[in-house]
């Protein structure tokens, strides 16, 4: 099952007590925190969660899977997530 931002705004208004409406405005105002950060080329990291990095991809060599042609990808930049040791311990269950 996938957590979806609806559910993440239900289980905050859950346990802190404010409203709908005042929970969206805080997760989307994090969100957009975090999309600006990454989009001008900063680090966001959580202490504990994670670090959510942007990468720039060269320019590359790549093939077309449907017809098997060889095309030239272009450069882009990603955002890579790499987990904090306490999540990773979480998830494996230690």
């Amino acid at each position: 099952m996938t957590l979806t931002k609806a559910q993440i705004v239900d289980q905050i208004r859950d346990e802190i007590g404010f409203i709908r409406n005042e929970t969206i405005e805080i997760v989307e105002a994090l969100l957009e925190l975090m999309k600006s950060s990454l989009e001008s080329g900063e680090d966001v990291l959580i202490s504990g969660f994670g670090k959510f990095c942007v990468r720039n991809k060269r320019k590359r060599k790549g093939r077309n899977p449907a017809t098997g042609d060889d095309l030239i990808l272009d450069a882009r930049r990603t955002v890579t997530f790499r987990c904090s040791g306490k999540l990773r311990d979480r998830v494996n269950g230690k």
